[in-house]
């Protein structure tokens, strides 16, 4: 007959989906009955309503099956305590080596941060960095995402996920996950099309907040989808992430890349890395004769590269937006393909390590 004890190891290969940590470490198993070749185990959820109940309760039922001498497994689905719920967010948040230090700013988690900055809005930022974010999951590294444009917020509904609701246990607020992305805005805080009118200094307690109450887990790199122009919030990061580095978006007008410069100017004063210029809506390319238009001029990019010692890294051309009204681009597009390489050049700017499976 089974044990308790190869039950329980058994389970430690359960992870809960929204942590990614074992349920036996998170201590979400609350109890094990043995009769014959039947188990009977008791799962604690954070919150009623879960909608993972069912991935985890699958997972328990699948991993006892597995085991010699167990023929029916009864998975009961419980919900935690105020305390037993406050014991679970603080293993899930853990403690870093530099007390009061967000974990994800611990530098031995080894995040790095890059900010997608400009100058002014409507060039194309909160694309960048949605497309740029999906392009380098899909090359297997771990990204998170704050949408921290607290006044413009637009990644939820680039990604398609304005109705959805990230889980908060306690004070610990989980990030909308999609596949390696994990993804926070401020979308998620305030009523639907209510303008956030907030002083310097309740963005920058936001901003904080991201850092410290949303559970990251392990990534490879933040991307930081900066609010236009060199305001408080833009300050803020430069104060809580002294290395951070950054990435300049402008189009091609004369106009967008003059202020696209100041914004550049900022970082480099405030000893942030420019690692290069994404220049968006670069030009359109006929589909019938494959002739480039440009539609906004041309050199907007080259001169803020130019101005601040730095290199355009990817132009991305105009979508059909006939075709595709989606700002995330199809696999296989034009822009799809342009943000593939971009990532790519990121990785190599950033020393990113890529996983070799890649």
């Amino acid at each position: 007959m089974v044990t308790k004890e190869q039950v329980l190891e058994a389970l430690r290969d359960v992870e809960d989906p929204e942590v990614h940590r074992s349920i036996v470490e998170l201590e979400m198993v609350k109890s094990i009955e043995i009769s014959d070749s039947h188990v009977r185990v008791e799962v604690l959820l954070t919150i009623r309503g879960c909608p993972l109940h069912t991935t985890i309760e699958n997972a328990v039922r699948e991993k006892l099956l597995s085991l010699s001498g167990v023929k029916t497994v009864d998975v009961q689905i419980g919900h935690m305590t105020d305390e037993e719920r406050a014991r679970f967010a603080e293993a899930v948040r853990g403690k870093p080596a530099n007390q009061g230090t967000p974990t994800i700013l611990d530098p031995a988690k080894g995040v790095e941060f890059i900010a997608i900055a400009s100058g002014k809005g409507g060039v194309g930022k909160s694309t960048v960095t949605a497309n740029l974010g999906r392009a380098l999951s899909q090359m297997g590294l771990r990204v998170g995402i704050i949408d921290a444009d607290i006044y413009g917020f637009s990644i939820p509904g680039i990604f398609g996920l304005k109705y959805q609701k990230p889980t908060v246990i306690d004070d610990l607020i989980m990030p909308i996950e999609i596949g390696n992305l994990r993804i926070i805005s401020m979308h998620y805080f305030v009523p639907e099309n209510n303008p956030v009118v907030w002083r310097g200094p309740m963005l920058g307690k936001m901003l904080r907040n991201f850092f410290g109450e949303v559970y990251w887990g392990d990534l490879d790199v933040m991307l930081l989808d900066l609010p236009p122009g060199t305001g408080d919030i833009a300050l803020d990061v430069h104060q809580l992430l002294p290395k951070s580095k950054e990435i300049i978006v402008t189009t091609p007008q004369p106009g967008a890349a003059d202020v696209a410069v100041r914004s550049g100017l900022m970082g480099l004063r405030t000893n942030h890395q420019i690692i290069g210029v994404v220049e968006n809506m670069s030009y359109y390319t006929c589909a019938n004769c494959g002739e480039k238009t440009y539609l906004f001029g041309r050199g907007g990019g080259d001169r803020v590269a130019r101005e601040l010692q730095t290199e355009v890294l990817q132009q991305i051309p105009i979508a059909d937006m006939s075709k595709d009204a989606s700002a995330l681009f199809t696999d296989g597009s034009p822009q799809a393909q342009a943000y593939h390489t971009l990532a790519q050049q990121v990785v190599k700017a950033a020393k990113l390590g890529v996983p070799a499976t890649i």
